[in-house]
């Protein structure tokens, strides 16, 4: 009979001590170089979004302080002559339009104004308009009166052509503004330019302004 003993299975314990490998110099770099990395990327990204919020109300003063161009609307425009059986001798063009400051912050200094009116892209009159004035932001200046005598030039051969047009319902007109103006952002003026606003304009039997025409905003562009 066997001894228990010999029903045991020999377990080898190895009691050596684990190796520890030391730190590497290549390791230790590349665990500095890492930390590195990561210190650059958060100093751009924190530049990044500096720059961006100093973009971003750049953008927003620019878009406050910009000027825009001043409106003008025709309002009223008539040549009673055209009804009456008197002919052109005294014809007078009565006119009523107004011009828009819209700009929130922004003034317009008004150093000349003058009006002309055109037929075929010929002038039929035309006169100097206010004296030169300062429009404050956000206000609207009223352009009202009268063309006639010297200032309207109006031959029979024209008054012809204008009761020829009316025949067929309508006598079509462009009625021009010129101003030089300059825009005042502060205490700062800015350079002159050179305004123009035309508005076309149709007249019927009556002598009064067409409908489809009253209060139209006049197209305007700088030269």
């Amino acid at each position: 009979m066997r001894s228990p003993d010999n029903n045991r299975i020999p377990i080898q314990i190895d009691q050596s001590t684990p190796e520890i490998k030391p730190t590497t110099r290549h390791q230790t770099a590349r665990e500095k170089g890492s930390l590195t990395t990561r210190v650059s990327q958060l100093i751009c990204a924190v530049f990044s979004a500096l720059f961006f919020l100093i973009g971003l109300t750049t953008f927003i003063l620019w878009l406050s302080l910009r000027p825009h161009r001043p409106r003008f609307h025709l309002h009223e425009f008539s040549i009673p002559a055209l009804a009456q059986q008197g002919g052109f001798e005294n014809a007078r063009i009565i006119y009523n339009a107004t011009a828009r400051n819209s700009d929130q912050n922004i003034g317009i200094h008004y150093d000349s104004m003058e009006l002309t009116v055109y037929y075929e892209d010929q002038s039929v009159g035309g006169s100097p308009l206010l004296f030169p004035f300062y429009q404050k932001p956000k206000n609207t200046t009223l352009i009202a009166g009268q063309l006639g005598g010297a200032a309207l030039k109006v031959t029979d051969e024209r008054w012809q052509r204008f009761m020829a047009d009316l025949g067929r319902g309508e006598v079509g007109f462009r009625f021009e503004i010129t101003s030089t103006i300059r825009f005042r952002i502060s205490s700062w003026d800015s350079k002159r330019h050179k305004v123009h606003a035309n508005c076309p304009v149709g007249v019927g039997p009556d002598g009064l302004m067409l409908p489809n025409y009253k209060d139209t905003r006049c197209p305007v562009y700088f030269s």
